[in-house]
């Protein structure tokens, strides 16, 4: 029997897939995926058909896995992290309308920002938002209202994608909002390649972030008023009367 798995295969390290990753990916003919993707899992799927694209061509990648399944294929659609948070789980059902009969599995991974929030300390042990800062598919207005409603409410604050060569200014932006309600001394983490080869990981304060060296494979988490830094760590109380 057919069947399109959308495999989440965490932030990087084959450590750190789930066991129902690793066998989907054993268990399918087909791995099509992100070319970056793919190889951070290639050891595991050499002996499969693999059809790999660069970026901006999920729709393509959907399409295809779609079609292969449709003549009997297994197949496995790597999304990096977890294939729900900004993956490709929701793209795959949008396109999957008419075609009631193929059998769809989500199969989720470790997120990103579980991954950073790891290297950080504890800074997500209460609530918080992750926001993206690419807009390629979302308007930058719709970016500065999520930003201005999270840094109003005191949530902690996890930042996706925050700067490309394309979108140098959206930081600095999504910053001079954050400041309007966070104080600059407010700890902030910087993790760069969070499991992966290149691995940086820094905590610093929200008055310093444009000092160091950010891009698309960094993930930024910004404390709320009551986090804190400890040997040299991230923690966001979770509330317990100590």
């Amino acid at each position: 029997m057919s069947w399109i798995k959308v495999v989440g295969t965490g932030p990087g390290r084959y450590q750190d897939m789930t066991v129902r990753a690793i066998r989907a990916l054993r268990d399918c003919d087909v791995v099509i995926g992100y070319i970056t993707y793919i190889n951070l899992v290639r050891d595991l799927v050499k002996d499969k058909d693999i059809i790999y694209s660069g970026m901006r061509q999920e729709t393509e990648r959907c399409r295809k896995a779609l079609e292969l399944a449709s003549l009997g294929k297994k197949v496995s659609l790597i999304s990096g992290g977890d294939p729900g948070i900004y993956g490709m789980a929701g793209l795959l059902y949008e396109l999957a309308k008419k075609n009631v009969d193929t059998d769809i599995e989500i199969i989720p991974g470790v997120s990103s920002v579980s991954a950073a929030a790891s290297l950080l300390g504890a800074p997500l042990m209460t609530d918080f938002a992750s926001i993206s800062l690419s807009d390629h598919l979302t308007p930058w207005e719709a970016i500065a209202k999520r930003l201005e409603m999270a840094a109003r409410a005191d949530f902690v604050i996890a930042l996706f994608n925050p700067k490309s060569r394309e979108r140098k200014d959206n930081l600095p932006r999504a910053l001079d909002i954050v400041l309007k309600y966070r104080c600059s001394s407010t700890p902030c983490g910087i993790v760069k390649n969070a499991s992966r080869e290149g691995e940086i990981t820094l905590v610093t304060k929200l008055g310093d972030l444009l000092k160091y060296d950010i891009d698309m494979t960094t993930l930024i988490i910004i404390g709320n008023s009551s986090t804190f830094i400890t040997g040299g760590k991230m923690v966001t109380p979770r509330g317990y009367v100590l």
